[in-house]
């Protein structure tokens, strides 16, 4: 099994914890120190290794920092994990504060008092060292880059980082070979007249040199650093003991692989010869550009090349996007079909999570295509855990399913030839009518973006409002985005597309994103329906001027007929309701038998609709 249920947190071991790091913090003479949840490549996945944060506070959560005084020591989480930041945390070592409102930089200014902080400067981007610094300086204070982690002093039996064997991701899953990636690579750093990038997120690696790994949980990475020039030949920055023959051989012809160890040294040594180096404010660790400065090196801003032709996908991998979503429909309607069998009250959360993951995995043999991995830890859901956007069940959390209650079920799967995301919400029994109604508006939203058009330079949140207007107009509304980017066998969580209220890059073809409102009722359920769609390419609407883009869903798995209100559906959305399962239909059809056939297709019937 993929998924682990067991949460390793003990909140008792925060108070000691903290009272070893405070020891550190006086043989130092500091006033405090920052422990974030991060690593030296900024990721949303960390190896065990640098855990530091659930390992020093008892926080599992997947955002947060924490910020240790000498009296005093502050937790600073978002709003998804408000509740589970109070549960495992001693209150009386630590107080929540927020990580939106009052994230440390904002904190650290209004306090009226001069402070000398430190920090690790791999653990925070130079965008986050900037603020904190700026923050201090304004009281007087000092932000001081330590040469030790303080955690790692007092971390005795810390893990050793992974050694997880590297794998080739061939040329007809990637669509283009890496030689052609790494050069067009090096003409965007010339174009920005820098001498050299560093590469320092593990995704845009695993991109540029057709490779992919397993150092971190859900995403297939190679923890990895890259120095690409703007002529010459990149230096690989990784492991030796992770790579196979046939992979370091195929390395080997792609750049100068180097030790982990030598890296400050060989940064320093580029640097040394007046080079410029571009590099992420947003992604690349603060103490890559003290390096480069002090051995007399120029940095400059610039975006990571590789991000926006990550996210652009070719033809192959758009191909390998269809064909792995057709496949984790298969396993979708043979999970919701054996979930319909179910007698109300007889299966709980972990079960049916449990469930999914091995149904995936059967499916996916009988495609000769392997579950790699899922694509996160899936979100199973019942009654109130429902209510909560990202809530992840453990034993502790544990709920059964239970007659008049929602079950939501967000999951994904990682496969050689792409990544999945799915949210589907269905009704354990008779659904109540507000339960019905709260599910339309937010069907309403998810169809309005399945069938927006829009002219290029259209952002994401230029549309975002689309798939809430439903929602907005009978006063209700949800916490998060509406959809987010999505890799190709890579993170399920990719930039820089995005659908929200912050999502300010333009939307391009063969862009991949989520489709996800949703509704969310404290204490009682929540609702979630998602879809995956690619930007496709513009053309211009029969009777129209201008050329205008839309989505192409990829995702393909029925809509919980029992859940719909139609009298809330207008006659358009009726026709992409009856359409969109005519799809599904048609294409899983071929590939299901017994109850999750007879299943499929009653679960697709058409609503019908006045011609």
């Amino acid at each position: 099994m993929f998924q682990s249920f067991e949460v390793a947190s003990n909140p008792a071991t925060g108070g000691p914890r903290v009272a070893k790091l405070r020891a550190e913090l006086e043989n130092l003479g500091l006033d405090g120190f920052l422990v974030p949840r991060a690593d030296e490549h900024q990721g949303e996945y960390v190896p065990a290794r640098a855990r530091r944060l659930a390992w020093l506070t008892g926080f599992t959560g997947s955002a947060g920092v924490a910020l240790i005084m000498k009296y005093k020591a502050y937790l600073f989480v978002d709003g998804r994990y408000t509740l589970q930041a109070v549960e495992q945390t001693d209150p009386n070592v630590f107080t929540i504060e927020s990580l939106v409102d009052t994230p440390p930089s904002v904190w650290l200014r209004n306090v009226d008092k001069k402070l000398t902080m430190g920090f690790d400067p791999w653990l925070h981007t130079i965008s986050e060292t900037k603020a904190l610094r700026e923050a201090l300086e304004k009281n007087g204070g000092t932000l001081v880059a330590v040469k030790d982690n303080l955690v790692d002093l007092i971390w005795d039996d810390q893990p050793a980082p992974p050694l997880e064997a590297v794998t080739i991701q061939p040329e007809k899953y990637a669509g283009k070979l890496a030689s052609q990636k790494l050069h067009e690579l090096a003409e965007a750093v010339a174009k920005a007249k820098a001498d050299a990038t560093i590469l320092t997120d593990p995704s845009s690696i695993a991109w540029a040199f057709n490779i992919r790994g397993n150092d971190v949980s859900n995403t297939p990475l190679p923890l990895a650093f890259a120095l690409i020039p703007a002529s010459g030949e990149p230096l690989l920055f990784i492991d030796k003991r992770k790579l196979p023959i046939e992979t370091e051989a195929y390395l080997t012809q792609l750049s100068t692989l180097r030790a982990p160890s030598t890296l400050e040294g060989d940064v320093a040594g580029f640097a040394a010869e007046g080079k410029t180096v571009m590099l992420d404010p947003a992604l690349a660790a603060e103490k890559l550009r003290l390096i480069i400065e002090k051995a007399g090196g120029k940095v400059v801003d610039g975006l990571d090349p590789a991000r926006l032709p990550r996210a652009l996908k070719n033809a192959v991998e758009l191909e390998g996007a269809r064909k792995s979503h057709e496949r984790d429909g298969v396993a979708m309607v043979s999970f919701l079909s054996w979930i319909d069998s179910q007698a109300p009250g007889t299966i709980d959360e972990i079960i049916a999570a449990t469930k999914l993951e091995e149904t995936r995995q059967t499916v996916a043999e009988s495609f000769q295509m392997p579950l790699e991995n899922l694509s996160f830890d899936s979100i199973s859901g019942a009654g109130p855990n429902g209510a909560f956007a990202h809530y992840r069940v453990s034993t502790a959390s544990n709920r059964t399913l239970e007659d008049g209650e929602l079950y939501l079920i967000d999951s994904g799967g990682q496969y050689r030839d792409g990544t999945t995301d799915i949210t589907r919400t269905l009704p354990i029994g008779k659904p109540s009518d507000d339960m019905k109604r709260k599910f339309t508006l937010v069907l309403k939203g998810m169809i309005a973006i399945s069938t927006a058009r829009f002219p290029k330079g259209t952002r994401g949140m230029d549309i975002d409002v689309l798939a809430r207007i439903a929602l907005w107009k009978q006063g209700y509304d949800y916490g998060h985005g509406t959809g987010h980017g999505v890799g190709s066998f890579l993170s399920v969580h990719e930039g820089p597309q995005s659908i929200s209220k912050r999502g300010t890059h333009e939307l391009l073809p063969g862009m991949i994103l989520s489709n996800e409102p949703g509704y969310y009722k404290p204490g009682a359920y929540g609702i979630r329906t998602e879809n995956l769609l690619i930007v496709t390419e513009p053309e211009v609407p029969e009777g129209g001027d201008i050329p205008m883009m839309g989505f192409e869903t990829i995702t393909l798995c029925p809509i919980d007929r029992r859940l719909i209100d139609t009298s809330l559906l207008i006659r358009e959305e009726l026709i992409w309701l009856d359409a969109y399962h005519a799809r599904v239909r048609e294409a899983l059809l071929p590939h299901t038998n017994g109850p999750a056939r007879e299943w499929l297709i009653s679960a697709t019937e058409p609503f019908g609709h006045e011609s």
